[in-house]
């Protein structure tokens, strides 16, 4: 279902993302993963490149986040492994979404963290 083997720089994703400010990634599903995974040289650039529009979420039925069931948790640890820079990976795990989705922090929360 999904494209096997190494990715063709400067594909349609590529090109989508550099050119429209307003385009965003999924990491997510068996998709995110799958293009994480087929190839070892592109997404670490492909990532890099793109820090500030990709987006991780996931779909995960798996309830405590690891295990053989568990997409995301394979995710995360892929994106662990291929982003050595701990402000890329934040961007990927929390600060773009934040940021597309207008979030601010509730002061009444501010505590917690």
């Amino acid at each position: 279902m999904y494209p096997t083997g190494p990715v063709t720089p400067g594909g349609l994703t590529d090109r989508l993302l550099s050119d429209n400010p307003n385009m965003h990634g999924d990491l997510s599903a068996g998709s995110g993963l799958n293009a994480l995974q087929r190839d070892q040289d592109h997404p670490r650039e492909f990532l890099l490149r793109h820090q500030d529009k990709l987006i991780f979420e996931s779909d995960c039925n798996d309830g405590f986040g690891k295990g053989p069931g568990c997409q995301g948790g394979h995710t995360l640890c892929t994106l662990r492994t291929m982003v050595e820079e701990g402000l890329v990976l934040k961007k990927l795990l929390c600060v773009n979404a934040k940021r597309l989705l207008k979030l601010k922090r509730h002061p009444a929360l501010h505590s917690l963290s």
